[in-house]
């Protein structure tokens, strides 16, 4: 029963962090900061009371429209509130039993990576880029909590390098191959910022789960594009975001990555 309050209790959580995750993404494109400042309408300016600020239900009392000016408010916000709640429930369970300091660090580590993804996935699908401001604190993360699993799991008092090893292996495997991806077509399939956050990823997700993450995320590239394609809403020149289906890889290659690999292999062997 205390894990169900629990779930409740993270649900909010994410609720509150998607809103601030929110003013992040607007944030990072006007080129204000956002550690500080009111929150306010990008229409009228308006700075924006504390009772419109509830994560979706402020949304669904003023019918989408700022209290103001009546201007639309984006779909995105309630989007980006529900789906953080919803990943940090689902993290969370995929962490139970937290029985010590070190699997909190952990679950606090994956929440914070669940962040990252999330900006990313909006940021890129709405301005096709991938920021910098984003993309290296997210690499800084990962490193540094490979380092601390590295000097917090010993084996007879020596070091465990392997799972550090498969982790800097799957990083530079992902991004090369996005690298020769980028020079062979000079750019014109992806961007760069695909690059760096193939690294990225394959830090995160390690070895062989970088595998499932990538083959998830060029199947969906794939199925979405074709899908573009026969509604006529793209061409085959059109330039569609990469990164949110890398996103949506990586999230299902860490909650289903190991069965998918384990099945694949039993599979093909």
């Amino acid at each position: 029963m205390i894990n169900v309050f629990l779930s409740i209790f993270f649900f909010f959580i994410g609720l509150s962090i998607g809103s601030f995750l929110n003013c992040v993404i607007y944030r990072l494109n006007s080129g204000d900061t956002f550690l500080r400042g009111r929150s306010f309408c990008p229409n009228c300016r308006r700075q924006i009371s504390w009772f419109d600020l509830v994560p979706i239900f402020s949304f669904l009392v003023l019918q989408g429209k700022c209290r103001y000016c009546r201007k639309k408010i984006s779909w995105q916000y309630p989007f980006v509130e529900l789906a953080t709640g919803l990943l940090f429930v689902l993290v969370f369970n995929s962490q139970i039993p937290i029985i010590g300091p070190y699997q909190f660090i952990g679950l606090i580590y994956l929440l914070t990576v669940s962040c990252f993804l999330i900006v990313i996935f909006v940021y890129d699908l709405k301005h096709y880029l991938i920021p910098d401001k984003v993309i290296f604190p997210a690499i800084a993360t990962v490193f540094l909590y490979r380092l601390f699993e590295l000097f917090n799991n010993k084996s007879n008092g020596n070091l465990d390098f392997q799972s550090f090893t498969f982790s800097l292996f799957a990083a530079f495997l992902a991004s090369s191959f996005f690298l020769a991806i980028f020079l062979i077509s000079k750019g014109k399939w992806i961007g760069f910022g695909d690059v760096k956050l193939a690294f990225f990823l394959g830090l995160f997700l390690n070895w062989p789960n970088i595998l499932a993450g990538l083959f998830f995320s060029f199947f969906l590239g794939a199925l979405t594009g074709t899908f573009l394609i026969a509604l006529r809403k793209k061409t085959l020149k059109s330039e569609v975001p990469f990164a949110p289906f890398l996103v949506i890889g990586t999230f299902l290659a860490f909650f289903v990555g190991e069965v998918f690999m384990n099945w694949y292999f039993a599979f093909v062997f």
